[in-house]
């Protein structure tokens, strides 16, 4: 099946020491392009945490963000830095000493000096961090690939039903293509005619020779069984696809209006030309469509 490369996907998880919020959201794009938002002190697993995106997502740009609520203390402590506070005391008391001012230093004022008292978080188990996000990233991922299923499947039927009106507007060209040298020739004789008058014989043998070669430069059967042979692949690659094929339905319509543009040159008939006109509209809407598939 094939997906769409537009989501979303949100998951919690309570690790008994923080509460972990994961939300995904993808977009179109050419390549694979994961973006991380997350508290640094975890961004150690944001490697491993982007393998477990790349396994699912293959394509598109993936914007995934992680808030992490500490519901426990135990994962900060409080430190002094003794080092840092001997410096204050000793330079403020040679500043006292040297200018001779009063007061005395006392806990309250040294402890809440820069730098004397500071919050550490506590070194964390890469391993178990790893497996508290990886729960509810798993899950908003798996949340978002299913919102992608159902997206594709409207994205095939779409395409599906313009490859059948494209086909449809062949089989008018089909159809049409014989008539077209046969016309040509009656116009010739005419405008002859029109020109020399309906007396003058027109030599047979010169109108056959024309109208044989405006009918091989016409000739439209190469183009016509190319594009109904892409349509089959187009339709097969929709109905069977079991991995990202977006580039390659991409590069397949491309292929498509190559041909409908040669057949628009070749064929010089106006209702030819009409038919190339409504096919070139349903495959820019089929391609329109392309660029949202994985």
């Amino acid at each position: 099946m094939i997906k769409s490369m537009t989501g979303y996907g949100r998951s919690e998880h309570n690790d008994g020491k923080r509460n972990i919020i994961v939300e995904i959201k993808s977009v179109n794009h050419r390549y694979n392009d994961i973006t991380f938002k997350m508290p640094r002190r975890y961004s150690f697993v944001e490697d491993r945490l982007k393998n477990l995106v790349k396994d699912v997502l293959r394509r598109g740009k993936i914007d995934i963000s992680i808030i992490v609520e500490n519901i426990t203390e135990e994962d900060t402590q409080i430190k002094m830095n003794t080092i840092v506070a001997e410096q204050y005391i000793n330079n403020l008391k040679e500043l006292k000493n040297n200018f001779n001012l009063t007061g005395e230093l006392d806990l309250q004022f040294v402890s809440t000096l820069p730098d004397v008292m500071k919050a550490v978080p506590v070194i964390e188990d890469e391993e178990y961090i790893y497996q508290s996000f990886s729960i509810p990233l798993k899950e908003a991922i798996n949340r978002l690939d299913d919102m992608r299923v159902i997206e594709g499947e409207k994205l095939a039927k779409d395409i599906i039903m313009r490859s059948n009106l494209i086909r449809d507007y062949l089989k008018q060209i089909d159809d049409r293509a014989p008539q077209v040298p046969i016309d040509y020739r009656d116009r010739l004789v005419e405008r002859i005619k029109e020109l020399l008058g309906s007396s003058v014989e027109i030599p047979e043998d010169r109108i056959v020779m024309e109208a044989t070669i405006f009918a091989d430069k016409s000739n439209i059967t190469e183009e016509l069984v190319r594009l109904d042979s892409h349509i089959s692949q187009l339709n097969h690659i929709i109905n069977n696809s079991n991995q990202p094929d977006g580039r390659k339905l991409d590069f397949l319509v491309q292929e498509m209006n190559r041909e409908v543009n040669t057949i628009g040159s070749k064929a010089n008939d106006i209702k030819i030309t009409s038919c190339v006109v409504d096919i070139k509209s349903e495959l820019e809407k089929i391609r329109e469509q392309v660029q949202n598939i994985e």
